[in-house]
C-alpha cells in the first residue's frame, strides 16, 4: 500500500528552499538522494549535506502513521560517516528501533574528517556540536515537508564514550536545537590519557596474576586472599582507588590497548620533554632503579626482513630475495600490515614502536599495535609512513615512551573534585609527585565537547553509566551529576537522571565475548530515550537516579531491585541456596533463578549460559518477578560456575521486541569427589 508521502516527487526535497541562518557556514543545504527502502525496517531514506562544507547527513523517516512528532538523533566517538545505521551488522539497528517509537532517526559525519582530526585547524566547534546541530534543525525543514505539515519535532541526541563528550557538549552550547539529551558510558575532562595510564600500568605489572585476580573478584572469591609483591599490590591498589572495577579483570587476555595506542602519541607531542625526564628526574618511576619498568624496557636495534601482509599481483608473498624490491612498499596501493624483524630481544612489547633509522622512512615512528615474536603488527591508519619502508632499513624496536606514559596519570593531579587523585595528594591537598606543565585531560576533552563540561545542560537528560566499564570508570558519570547538581541545585531531578547498569562493558557490542559475564546495555539505552521523550513531551517522570555510593572510586549499588532505581533487573542465581556452594561428584543440585524487574517493567526472557554459550530460553509467563528452579548434575570434580542471563522489557510491554534490559546472575560449584 502506498501512503500519502510516497508520492511526493524527488524534487520536492532536491530543490530545497531554506531560510534558516542560525549559523552562517550551514546556510546551504542539499539533498542529492530520496527513495523508500524496506530494509530494516519500511522508510524514507533522505542524503544530503551543505554546500562549502563537508559535512554529509542521512535521515531516515517512518511512514506517517508510524511517525509521532520526533527524532532520535545519534552521535559517534568521533565524526565518522553518515551510513554507519544502514550498514550496521549488529542484531540491534538505531533504524528500526526509531520508527518503532514513532520516530525518524538521525545521523551525520559529524563535518567531516578534518573535523576529526585535532591538528588539521579545522574549529573544534564543527565536530563538537555545530556540524550536528545544522542536520538536526534542517532535518525538522525535511519533516515539514515529508509529513506535509507545519510543527516543531522534539529532537533527542545521544551518543557513547566520546559521542558522550560530544552529546554533553552539544547540550551546554546551544539551546532550542535537541530537548533531551542521552550521554551514555561519558567520561570526565580528566578521563584521556589517565584511565587508560593507569591500566596500562597495571596489566604490565600484574600480567603474571591476572589469572587468581579474577578469580578471587569473582562470585565466590575473597580478594583478602591474594598474595601479591608489594609491586603488585600497590599496582592493584593504584588501578582500583583510580577506578578501574577489579571485577572487569576477567577480559584481560584481550583487553589490549583500546584507544591508547592512539592516544598516547597526543601525549608526547603535548609533553614532548615527558619521557626524557620520566627515565632521568627523581620523582618519576623511570628514575627508580629497583623498578620493574627498567626490566621491562626495550630497545632492541635490528632491520626490516620482510614486509608481510603485501602481495604481488600474482599472490606471491614479498620477501627480500623474492620479488623485485620495488614491490617491496606497496601493491595496488595496499601497505604491509605486518613487518617481520631480523631479530628482537626480550622484554614487555605491548605498545612497542618502531623507530626508523634509515631509508626513504627515516626519522618515522611506526605505532604497533602487538609484537609476536619476530613479527612487528602495525597499528591501522600508517599507510603514508608504511609505504615507504623497505627491507634492509634499520629499525629500533623501542617501548620507552609507551612505559613512560604508564604512569601519566600520577604527574596530571587536578582539583579536589577529583577524589580518586587523593592517593598522589599529601594531607595538606598538594601533589606528592613532580607535576607536569599543563592538565591533558581538559584539552583532549574540549576537542570532543567543543568546551570543558560544566553541568550547565540545556533541556533534560538520562545519563546512562556501567559498572564494569574499563575505559570510562564509573564514578565519572557520579562526576558530572555533581556538576550538574551544582548548577541546578534543588531542580536536579527536574531535569537530569543518572542511572548506573551492572556488569556492562562501555561497548555496545551485542553478542557479548563473555556472555557469562557481562550484558549489553542496549535495551537501558532504548529505555531512556524513550522515557525522556515521554517526560519532554508528556511530563511523566522517568526511572528515579540510581542508588549508589562511591568509596575510593568504586560505585557500590544496593542488592535489593526496590533500592537500585534505573530501570536494571535484579538477578540472583543460587546453588542449593547459596551463590557459593560445596556439591558431591554425581550429586543432584537445585539451581535456582531468581529476577525482579524494576518499576513497570516486566521479566520476558531467562537464558542460561554454559560454558560461555548462551543458551535456549527457558519457558515461562512474563511477570514481574519470576524464580524458576532446575536441577543440575557436575561429573567432574573441581570448580565450576553456573550463569544466567535476564531481560526484562521496562514498559511491561512482552511483546515489544526494544527497551529490553539485561542482567547476569553467577555462582560457584565446588564439587568434590
Amino acid at each position: 500500500m502506498t501512503s500519502i508521502d510516497e508520492t511526493l516527487a524527488v524534487a520536492a526535497l532536491t530543490d530545497v528552499v531554506w531560510d534558516h541562518d542560525d549559523d552562517v557556514d550551514f546556510s546551504q543545504p542539499f539533498v542529492d538522494l530520496d527513495q523508500w527502502r524496506d530494509s530494516p525496517v519500511r522508510h524514507r531514506y533522505v542524503h544530503g549535506g551543505f554546500t562549502g562544507t563537508d559535512t554529509r547527513f542521512s535521515l531516515y523517516l517512518p511512514g506517517p502513521d508510524a511517525y509521532e512528532g520526533r527524532f532520535f538523533q545519534h552521535v559517534t566517538p568521533v565524526p565518522q560517516s553518515e551510513n554507519l545505521a544502514q550498514v550496521s551488522a549488529s542484531d540491534y539497528n538505531p533504524i528500526a528501533f526509531a520508527v518503532d517509537s514513532g520516530a525518524y532517526f538521525v545521523e551525520s559525519n559529524g563535518g567531516g574528517p578534518d573535523a576529526a582530526n585535532p591538528f588539521s585547524g579545522t574549529d573544534q566547534t564543527i565536530g563538537a556540536y555545530r556540524a550536528n546541530a545544522a542536520v538536526a534543525r534542517f532535518s525538522r525543514h525535511v519533516a515539514q515537508q515529508v509529513y506535509g505539515r507545519r510543527h516543531r519535532p522534539y529532537g533527542y541526541l545521544y551518543g557513547g564514550s566520546g559521542g558522550a563528550y560530544r552529546t554533553i557538549g552539544s547540550s551546554e552550547n546551544t539551546s532550542a536545537v535537541w530537548d533531551g539529551f542521552v550521554p551514555y558510558v561519558p567520561g570526565s575532562p580528566m578521563s584521556i590519557p589517565n584511565v587508560f595510564s593507569v591500566r596500562m600500568h597495571a596489566q604490565r605489572i600484574l600480567r603474571d596474576r591476572f589469572s587468581e585476580i579474577v578469580d578471587a573478584y569473582d562470585v565466590g572469591g575473597d580478594p583478602a586472599s591474594l598474595v601479591l609483591t608489594d609491586e603488585e599490590s600497590a599496582a592493584l591498589e593504584e588501578v582500583t582507588r583510580m577506578g578501574f572495577p577489579p571485577r572487569s579483570w576477567f577480559a584481560w587476555k584481550t583487553m589490549g590497548m583500546h584507544a591508547f595506542s592512539v592516544l598516547y602519541p597526543g601525549v608526547m607531542a603535548a609533553d614532548p620533554t615527558y619521557a626524557d625526564e620520566f627515565w632521568s628526574v627523581d620523582g618519576y618511576l623511570g628514575a627508580e632503579h629497583g623498578s620493574s619498568v627498567h626490566r621491562d624496557r626495550v630497545r632492541s636495534a635490528t632491520t626490516v626482513a620482510q614486509l608481510v601482509g603485501v602481495t604481488e599481483t600474482r599472490g606471491e608473498q614479498l620477501t627480500a630475495g623474492g620479488v623485485d624490491e620495488s614491490f617491496l612498499h606497496s601493491v595496488d596501493g595496499q601497505t604491509a600490515s605486518a613487518i617481520r624483524l631480523a631479530h628482537v630481544s626480550g622484554g614487555w612489547m605491548l605498545g612497542a614502536q618502531l623507530v626508523v633509522g634509515s631509508g626513504a622512512a627515516a626519522g618515522s615512528v611506526i605505532r604497533l599495535s602487538g609484537v609476536d615474536g619476530d613479527l612487528a603488527h602495525i597499528e591501522p591508519g600508517q599507510d603514508a609512513v608504511v609505504s615507504l619502508l623497505g627491507v634492509g632499513d634499520e629499525v629500533v624496536l623501542d617501548n620507552s615512551s609507551f612505559l613512560a606514559v604508564q604512569t601519566y596519570h600520577r604527574h596530571q593531579v587536578p582539583g579536589p573534585e577529583y577524589a580518586v587523585w587523593d592517593q598522589f595528594r599529601d594531607d595538606a591537598g598538594h601533589p606528592l609527585l613532580p607535576q607536569r606543565p599543563m592538565l591533558l585531560g581538559p584539552m583532549f576533552t574540549q576537542h570532543a565537547a567543543g568546551t570543558v563540561p560544566a553541568g550547565q545542560i540545556s533541556g533534560k537528560m538520562i545519563a546512562v553509566a556501567c559498572l564494569l566499564d574499563r575505559e570510562a570508570f564509573p564514578w565519572q558519570a557520579d562526576w558530572y551529576r555533581a556538576r550538574v547538581s551544582e548548577h541546578l541545585g534543588d531542580a536536579t531531578d527536574d531535569r537530569f537522571r543518572l542511572w548506573y547498569v551492572d556488569n556492562a562493558l562501555h561497548g555496545d557490542d551485542d553478542p557479548q565475548e563473555f556472555p557469562d559475564r557481562s550484558v549489553a546495555y542496549l535495551g537501558v539505552l532504548e529505555t531512556a530515550l524513550r522515557q525522556l521523550a515521554a517526560w519532554v513531551e508528556d511530563g511523566v517522570e522517568p526511572a528515579s537516579t540510581s542508588t549508589y555510593t562511591v568509596t575510593d572510586g568504586q560505585v557500590v549499588i544496593p542488592e535489593a531491585a526496590t533500592e537500585r532505581g534505573g530501570v536494571q533487573p535484579v538477578v540472583t542465581l543460587t546453588v542449593n541456596g547459596e551463590s557459593n556452594a560445596l556439591a558431591r561428584l554425581g550429586e543432584p543440585v537445585v539451581v535456582r533463578i531468581s529476577a525482579e524487574a524494576v518499576g513497570d517493567g516486566v521479566v520476558v526472557e531467562v537464558r542460561p549460559v554454559t560454558g560461555g554459550v548462551l543458551g535456549e530460553p527457558i519457558a515461562f509467563e512474563p511477570a514481574a518477578s519470576v524464580a524458576i528452579d532446575h536441577e543440575v548434575v557436575f561429573d567432574e570434580p573441581g570448580t565450576h560456575f553456573v550463569a544466567v542471563r535476564v531481560s526484562a522489557q521496562t514498559a511491561g510491554d512482552a511483546d515489544d521486541p526494544h527497551a529490553r534490559a539485561q542482567n547476569i546472575g553467577r555462582a560457584r560449584i565446588t564439587v568434590t569427589a
